[in-house]
């Protein structure tokens, strides 16, 4: 049976067994969310578009956009495939804090209302190879996906950490952390 042209299991197939915290993807997506909007509250409208002060590039709002772009592409659904090479620049969620705050709090909604069935939906993403622009169709689940979309988001925080610092913006210690990071950090005192 196909819902948007998402395959869901058959009857007949086995459904991994619930409560292996599959169940907690959604929430930990909206967490990481919700921690870039605070995280956005700390720059002004000028840091927010700022050039990294080192000349290597990006602005915060790139790095916010870069990072919702992967939820879009997987939260809305599409027909086909899930393509996240398939990006629109230069859109208001780069320069006006307001539009990214407003895209994150819609794509928190939509994550918030994922159930731990749809978690095991089948997907396929059409991954970029080179810079040809030849593609591979690979098959995947949203849950998995939706993990991967938090940790990229999660790596692009780090980075708008790092861009904060040097454009003099205070941002909490965690932020941008993996949780494998903090994990370690909590297991060995701090460091």
């Amino acid at each position: 049976m196909s819902t948007h042209g998402q395959t869901r299991p058959r009857e007949t197939e086995a459904v991994p067994t619930p409560g292996v915290g599959i169940d907690r993807v959604p929430a930990m997506a909206c967490i990481v969310l919700t921690q870039c909007a605070e995280a956005l509250a700390a720059f002004d409208d000028a840091r927010y578009t700022a050039p990294a002060p080192d000349g290597s590039g990006g602005t915060v709002g790139k790095h916010v956009r870069h990072a919702l772009d992967h939820f879009c592409a997987l939260l809305e659904q599409p027909e086909d495939a899930i393509d996240y090479d398939r990006r629109d620049r230069g859109v208001p969620v780069e320069t006006d804090k307001g539009a990214a705050v407003r895209e994150i709090d819609r794509l928190a909604a939509l994550a918030s209302g994922l159930h731990e069935v749809d978690l095991y939906r089948e997907v396929t993403i059409l991954a970029m190879l080179d810079g040809s622009g030849s593609t591979a169709r690979l098959p995947s689940t949203l849950g998995r996906e939706l993990f991967f979309a938090v940790h990229h988001a999660i790596h692009h925080h780090a980075m708008i950490h790092a861009l904060a610092h040097g454009l003099g913006v205070s941002l909490p210690a965690g932020f941008g952390k993996a949780p494998s990071t903090l994990d370690h950090e909590r297991r060995c005192g701090g460091s």
